[in-house]
């Protein structure tokens, strides 16, 4: 394994891989370039086999190996994309492909892992645990052990995204990349750096997980938390990667969990596709930082499509939520017949659907005959659902909305 990572490893490895991924789109987002006010160029990574960039490093990686090594078969500790860009390529190739997962892997994770050809192994409640365990199995069985980020080979291959974007968009002004271990960063930034010097490079973390930022400012910060970009959240970037990046970054964006979900729900609703949180975490920093990217032509990579069905849905409705569209209006009325049915008029007034009505009698704070109701309701928009709020308050309501965080 080379420890460099230069221009020429870069189409080195884009000439090896490029027949067997997919060269996906980089188009440019009219809407999305009017509300950001900058012009907007998406890479499509989602639209990979397994709907991530991870297959490009995992491929390379795999395609550098000797004959004797390949016949072993290879081993990594993932319980994402790399998992799945691994055990698709290895099986393809006639790699045999071990993957250690922690036990709480979720159990998705490891039948989508076992679907394109992966041997996977259980083992610890922590993605440390699982890395270690697939440490010794590296030795015990002399297996290859192929790193998610900290591996130069494996950062070529992701670099093969920026060959890509700047081919089909030549006077990009700054490329804005996810950072987890710093693999796709490290590759993307070697990439347009040596093709445009001046280009802008930023790297963009979530606020739960800033590992690389913490170690590139020399500050402690905790990583911790449910963060919707699990994809990245990483809490020791790689030694070689850090390196790299540490030369080429410009500037590394830290981006909340609400920025997470409403670009999320942007791109589906927008560009009618659908990215994982670390995914949508470019176009986040630059919602939160319109200030920085107006007027310049960046580069966005959607870097995987790999979201929990279920788990979309709730930053749909969330994000419907906090636009207004959707609301839960606490009312305290009366316990008499009929004091349900004058509320429901107003909201036939001014147009409001309700969704769920939910009574309380009990717990509450209220005398006793007294009750607090719930209302869910849909809105046209934000204007529509105050109108109804100042119409129950003048109605003489005492009314509260319920917010999200």
């Amino acid at each position: 394994m080379t420890d460099q990572l230069t221009l020429t490893h870069i189409r080195a490895a884009h000439e090896r891989i490029q027949d067997a991924i997919v060269k996906t789109p980089t188009l440019h987002s009219k809407t999305l370039s009017n509300l950001t006010g900058a012009n907007i160029y998406l890479k499509f990574e989602n639209l990979q086999f397994t709907a991530a960039y991870k297959e490009r490093g995992a491929l390379n990686a795999l395609l550098l190996l000797s004959e004797e090594a390949r016949s072993r078969g290879v081993i990594a500790a993932s319980a994402g994309n790399h998992a799945q860009g691994l055990s698709y390529h290895g099986t393809r190739l006639g790699v045999p492909v071990t993957i250690v997962m922690p036990v709480t892997t979720p159990t998705v994770k490891v039948m989508q892992t076992e679907s394109v050809g992966g041997t996977v192994v259980l083992h610890g409640e922590t993605y440390d645990d699982a890395s270690k365990y697939a440490r010794e199995l590296e030795k015990e069985k002399g297996l290859t052990f192929v790193h998610p980020f900290d591996d130069p080979n494996v950062a070529a291959g992701q670099g093969t995204v920026a060959l890509e974007m700047m081919e089909a968009v030549p006077d990009l002004d700054m490329i804005v990349v996810p950072i987890g271990g710093g693999g796709l960063l490290s590759g993307m930034g070697t990439a347009a750096r040596a093709l445009k010097p001046d280009i802008g490079v930023i790297g963009v973390q979530a606020e739960l997980y800033p590992s690389m930022y913490a170690q590139l400012n020399g500050k402690q910060m905790a990583c911790e938390g449910d963060t919707l970009a699990e994809g990245i959240a990483v809490k020791v970037p790689g030694a070689f990667t850090s390196k790299v990046v540490e030369k080429l970054v410009d500037e590394i964006l830290l981006v909340s969990e609400p920025a997470l979900e409403t670009a999320v729900s942007l791109l589906l609703q927008i560009e009618k596709t659908v990215v994982e949180g670390a995914g949508a975490a470019g176009l986040a920093a630059i919602m939160s930082h319109k200030e920085k990217f107006a007027g310049k032509n960046v580069g966005v990579v959607l870097c995987g499509g790999n979201i929990d069905t279920r788990l979309l849905a709730n930053v749909l409705l969330r994000d419907l939520a906090r636009s207004g569209r959707l609301a839960r209006l606490r009312i305290t009325l009366q316990d008499r017949p009929g004091a349900l049915f004058k509320v429901m008029r107003l909201f036939d007034e001014h147009n409001v659907n309700i969704i769920e009505i939910y009574h309380q009698r009990i717990f509450t704070t209220l005398p006793a005959k007294g009750l607090i109701t719930d209302i869910e309701c849909e809105a046209r928009d934000a204007a529509q659902l105050q109108g109804l709020v100042d119409g129950l308050a003048q109605s003489g309501y005492e009314v509260e909305r319920v917010e999200l965080n």
